[in-house]
């Protein structure tokens, strides 16, 4: 908001001064210290020294031609030649009013958006989702909210498993052990079962594991019977996980299996050839780095010996398709630290197969969900937690922390607030770490209602909405809300001005999350508005306020109440009228 017509201001001071400036590099941040101002912009410093110039000169030199003073008092010099702004009063009451009337929620949608693929969630076919898998499918959904929310055009993309040696262990499993009884009660949990003790007869026996690789070949060569029962497998997959991110309030817009790609395979492998990136090493087609100080060591194989392709072939095949089928700006892939090295192989890969392609590559990654112990988290014996049962438990205890705060509140009700608590505060939980921390599982901190947790700010939201409840109830409150809230804001008390100057700044917290794919940004911006509210709330009395005053905070009411529930939409989060 204020910020970019500050900077747009701050660039066009600085292009007669210094025409060679890169003035992309010109921005205009928040004070981290409110006592130096609301904004400030460190950009004259580098712009100096590149030139040898004395930064507070050239600072000196910018303001006597800086004209932003019908948003700011006088600018400010610091430092080596810091630029700080302090908002007028005026300009305050001016984007808060334009704001009640429904222009803006103090942050603007991208004038050239841009066209973004977001690979995110990916499960395997025949097994369960689990706690593994919730990580990049509750972080890559809110990189997809935030990319939307913000005006660009966004493709989510499930790249789902479903192909490779572990069909030919469940065919033979399917076709020698399946209990149908049991597949139509829990259909991966029965194909996971099979996949188990074939694995286990196969390092047992080597007829077995001949038998498995024979029903691979058959699938693989379009035999009727194995392709009908891998499509079967696949239809009850996708059955389990559309009922997750149904749950979880998930969608995508496209679904392809690994098989998709596999008739591209060989010709990715061609081209490559062709083109000189791989070459054969030892009966193998290989990518070799020597340009490359860190991949050196690490080449890349698209083709095994024995002519399989792998899955370095199978995400170039895909990256290939992304950017012929959709032309995008960017391409996301949000997945564990491990594959690291992996994507970095990848997108070195596409630089040299595809040296005219101008898409951005991104590897979104994040660090592992740990136990009170400190180690991944598993079950008390043992296994893999199933996303499902989390899922269940968090709503289990939201349930009995809603019943003993509200036991008078209807059945229904209470679950659907259970509902509501349980999966935000899961949501939260994941998202509030920086990505790449490993972070405990801990479901007593998760869904506090103090503290940094999605119980809090759902409350914080529902303590707001109560304001509004009570004063519809008010029969003296002749005009209303929000006939009044036209008025003029009156921001004469220190929490006032705070709260609405954070406000200002949540379009730059979006942009943040969206820029360095870190939503924990949004996660600490709406505790802090949280916090401002409460302050505001204590020292600031609304409904028994004289007018203006009481137009004025109601006005802030509504715009925190309306920040908090779109911030929390953005991560995925629902919010409550009453909790």
């Amino acid at each position: 908001m204020l910020h970019r017509f500050i900077a747009r201001r701050l660039r066009d001071a600085i292009a007669p001064i210094l025409p060679d400036a890169d003035l992309s590099s010109v921005e205009v941040r928040p004070c981290r210290d409110p006592r130096h101002g609301d904004y400030q912009s460190s950009a004259v410093i580098g712009l100096a020294k590149a030139r040898r110039l004395n930064p507070r000169q050239l600072a000196a030199d910018l303001v006597r031609s800086l004209d932003v003073s019908e948003w700011c008092e006088p600018v400010e010099i610091a430092g080596d030649g810091f630029l700080n702004f302090r908002i007028r009063t005026e300009a305050l009451d001016a984007v808060l009013q334009r704001a009640v009337q429904g222009e803006h929620l103090f942050f603007e949608r991208a004038s050239q958006p841009r066209t973004i693929v977001v690979d995110y969630s990916s499960p395997n076919v025949a097994k369960p989702m689990h706690v593994g898998h919730i990580r990049s499918t509750i972080l890559g959904d809110c990189l997809v909210r935030t990319l939307r929310l913000l005006g660009h055009r966004v493709i989510a993309d499930n790249h789902i498993g479903d192909w490779g040696t572990q069909f030919g262990k469940l065919l033979l499993g399917w076709k020698r052990d399946l209990d149908r009884d049991a597949l139509e009660r829990d259909a991966v949990g029965e194909m996971e079962r099979l996949y188990r003790a074939i694995n286990a007869q196969c390092d047992a026996n080597p007829d077995t594991l001949a038998a498995a690789r024979e029903e691979l070949v058959r699938l693989q060569n379009g035999d009727p019977e194995n392709l009908a029962l891998w499509q079967d497998m696949n239809a009850r997959s996708q059955h389990q996980f559309d009922s997750i991110y149904a749950r979880l309030g998930i969608r995508f817009d496209t679904t392809l299996g690994e098989s998709f790609y596999n008739p591209r395979l060989k010709a990715v492998v061609e081209e490559l050839e062709q083109a000189g990136v791989a070459r054969e090493s030892e009966g193998a087609k290989v990518v070799f780095f020597e340009d490359d100080a860190e991949l050196q060591k690490h080449p890349a194989i698209v083709q095994k010996s024995d002519g399989a392709a792998n899955y370095a072939t199978t995400d170039l095949a895909t990256l290939a398709y992304r950017i012929e089928t959709w032309n995008p700006d960017e391409i996301v892939y949000v997945t564990d630290a491990r594959q690291q090295l992996h994507f970095r192989q990848i997108f070195a890969i596409l630089r040299r197969w595809r040296p005219q392609a101008r898409v951005k590559l991104a590897h979104v990654w994040f660090g592992s969900i740990l136990g009170p112990d400190g180690k991944p988290f598993k079950t008390r014996s043992g296994d893999t937690v199933k996303l499902a049962d989390l899922l269940d438990e968090a709503e289990e205890r939201a349930l009995r922390l809603v019943t003993s705060k509200n036991p008078a509140l209807p059945e229904t009700e209470r679950r659907e607030i259970a509902r509501v608590v349980g999966l935000g505060a899961l949501k939260y939980a994941d998202l509030l770490p920086n990505r790449q921390s490993d972070y405990v599982f801990d479901w007593d901190k998760m869904l506090a209602l103090t503290g940094h947790t999605a119980p809090y700010l759902q409350y914080a939201y529902t303590r707001i909405r109560s304001i509004f409840r009570k004063q519809a109830e008010d029969a003296s409150d002749e005009a209303g809300w929000p006939g009044r809230a036209r008025a003029c804001f009156v921001l004469g008390q220190e929490e006032e001005v705070r709260l609405a100057k954070h406000l200002l700044t949540f379009g730059i917290v979006l942009e943040a999350v969206a820029g360095d794919y870190r939503p924990n940004y949004l996660c600490n911006y709406l505790y802090e508005l949280a916090g401002r509210f409460t302050a505001f709330y204590e020292c600031c009395p609304v409904l028994k306020a004289d007018e203006p005053h009481r137009s004025s905070r109601l006005a802030l009411c509504d715009l925190t109440a309306k920040a908090l529930r779109q911030g929390l939409a953005v991560l995925g989060i629902e919010t409550c009228e009453r909790m």
